[in-house]
């Protein structure tokens, strides 16, 4: 399945991408912030989003929104160091379909995107 990952962090993006890659998703974006992942959206249409909330210029419950508004059918799992999880929620009522608290092992976030393709995921 392609995958976007949408991330200020690089060191998180990447960190996203190895965990994915190890499951066969193929990595076809890495955002920086929401405005950088409508674009790289439009343009390659992944199956599977990864999102983070905190980012500059547009953040990822707007980010959600707009996405979602493109294309319902995406699966989105939101990836936070919020330990506030009313913003998680937040987004689940949006439409994302599971979160994921950061820090998180390479293996973890592989095992939840395959988890998010078979239903939401909570934790």
């Amino acid at each position: 399945m392609k995958l976007m990952i949408v991330d200020d962090s690089g060191v998180i993006r990447n960190k996203i991408a190895r965990g994915a890659a190890a499951k066969q998703f193929v990595i076809v974006g890495m955002a920086r912030d929401g405005d950088e992942a409508l674009t790289l959206f439009r343009e390659f249409q992944p199956e599977v989003v990864t999102m983070d909330l905190t980012m500059p210029r547009m953040d990822g419950i707007a980010c959600i929104q707009a996405l979602l508004a493109m294309s319902p059918a995406t699966l989105i799992l939101v990836v936070s160091a919020l330990a506030d999880k009313a913003t998680a929620i937040e987004a689940l009522k949006l439409g994302a379909h599971g979160f994921l608290l950061k820090p998180f092992s390479d293996e973890k976030i592989g095992e939840t995107l395959l988890e998010l393709i078979r239903g939401a995921v909570h934790g």
